[in-house]
């Protein structure tokens, strides 16, 4: 393999190939779909569980990093707008950069999706443990220790069954037809809006203002820190740009499903997270179901029981909707033959990956009973804002190099937006803690070691390009 292979580019607006004509997602999801999916995705275990433990890292100047990683979710969305509507197949960033940059990129991108797909489900499931067991409490029913917790998250804990338990069932679920999916998706979504509603109408009479100062109590830096943490809360956008292929009218529908489904959660996330910092001081709100916890504390015990319910409502979205997006890129990697020829096979009847949704709710059920939540959500959320940052510099690129190229959706002064996006995202990495680092580069040195290892040299585009010529394909 030369290294004319490693950088070799594929446009994914080119028809496919004709031996794989059966392996085309269906087109079935609406505008409306499409918003739906991105709010359900982006509230979820952000909002009801991270936040808390936000709260913790940055006191009442959560707030502030709750806006500082909106403006950076906001640059890279309307990235994602751009490109998606450029590009509307199956894999998002993975296919991006396959047609930017080139394969040995694309395989980059798409490994490092996986991990961010695999460690949001994870952590999701984790949340959605924690208020299930919450939510158990107040029906008198206690779990045995060591199955409510993973080993290193709480004494006397072994392993966190119900964050298992709720992954494998939603894998099952998933198999089902996307249109199917997507109905779930819209009840979910109803639920966690409205309960999210009587949070922020409910709390405002107990806010006391005086509990939103000192606005940084643990310096200016552990705001940033916040908001690399509260990132994980407006995950969910870059599912939408991963669905495109299976949308009805994706040039015109996917941007308004990115940019809405992002504006709407912002607005929500700004009002109830003002309510919970001003309810209690931030040394007294739990970093486990804040919510919940902090109106019990006001004496409001039916407002605890109902917020639970919404917060399992919510966090079942995310955890839907990320098992939902992560077999779809290892579809696109498997049908463009950077991973074994069984990731691109459909289900005869439902027109899903079965095989690929099976596998990644195994591996995330596993992840989500073992590690404790923080450093789920801090691996996931370097995972996602590295593919942010190629996005991001993707279209700076193609700004250049490509000006003429259609754009069914233009970012308005796209050049600073896409390189303001790279570079707030770059930081937002820096900020992280290093063993974030550490895990990140070893899952992409366990990647590059397959890619050359192996899967590189099963590319069916190689095999069917008659050994090594040369034949770049058109980028966009």
């Amino acid at each position: 393999m030369g290294w004319p292979d490693l950088f070799r580019k594929k446009s994914t607006l080119a028809e496919l190939p004709p031996d794989q004509a059966g392996v085309r997602l269906c087109r079935c999801l609406s505008r409306f779909d499409l918003i739906v999916l991105g709010v359900a995705q982006i509230i979820g275990a952000g909002i009801f569980v991270i936040a808390g433990v936000g709260v913790q890292v940055a006191g009442p100047g959560i707030l502030l990093s709750f806006l500082l990683s909106g403006l950076v979710a906001l640059l890279a969305a309307l990235c994602y707008a751009e490109m998606a509507a450029m590009q509307p197949v199956a894999g998002g960033a993975y296919s991006y950069a396959y047609a930017i940059f080139g394969e040995i990129f694309a395989w980059i991108i798409g490994w490092d999706l996986i991990l961010e797909y695999g460690m949001g489900a994870a952590t999701a499931a984790v949340g959605w443990s924690f208020y299930c067991q919450e939510f158990l409490r107040e029906m008198q029913v206690t779990l045995p220790a060591w199955t409510a917790s993973a080993a290193l998250g709480h004494p006397g804990g072994l392993a966190n069954l119900p964050a298992a338990l709720i992954v494998l069932l939603l894998t099952l679920v998933l198999i089902l037809r996307t249109r199917t999916n997507a109905l779930v998706a819209r009840i979910l979504v109803f639920l966690k809006v409205g309960i999210l509603v009587l949070v922020a109408g409910v709390g405002m009479f107990f806010v006391k203002p005086e509990n939103w100062f000192p606005l940084a109590p643990k310096g200016t830096f552990s705001l940033i820190q916040g908001a690399s943490l509260v990132f994980f809360a407006y995950l969910g956008f870059d599912v939408v740009a991963v669905t495109a292929e299976e949308a009805r009218n994706p040039q015109r529908d996917v941007p308004w499903g990115i940019i809405g489904s992002l504006f709407i959660c912002t607005t929500l996330y700004f009002a109830v997270t003002l309510v919970l910092v001003g309810m209690a001081p931030y040394d007294q709100i739990s970093p486990e179901a804040p919510f919940s916890k902090i109106f019990k504390q006001v004496g409001l015990t039916w407002m605890a029981g109902l917020v639970s319910v919404g917060a399992l409502g919510g966090i079942t979205s995310v955890l839907f909707t990320l098992l939902l997006a992560q077999p779809r890129i290892l579809f696109a990697m498997g049908r463009d033959g950077l991973l074994p020829p069984w990731t691109a096979r459909l289900h005869p009847r439902f027109q899903t990956p079965h095989l690929t949704t099976l596998a990644c709710g195994v591996v995330v059920a596993a992840a989500a009973a073992f590690t404790p939540i923080e450093k789920l959500a801090y691996l996931c959320n370097i995972g996602t804002l590295f593919a942010f940052f190629v996005v991001c510099l993707g279209v700076f690129i193609l700004r250049w190099t490509r000006p003429e190229a259609p754009r069914p959706f233009r970012i308005p002064a796209g050049k600073m937006v896409s390189l303001s996006g790279a570079l707030a995202s770059l930081a937002l990495m820096l900020s992280m803690p290093w063993d974030s680092w550490i895990r990140l580069l070893l899952w992409l040195a366990l990647g590059m070691a397959i890619y050359f290892g192996y899967q590189a040299r099963q590319s069916r585009r190689k095999k069917t390009e008659g050994g090594g010529q040369d034949q770049e394909e058109k980028t966009v």
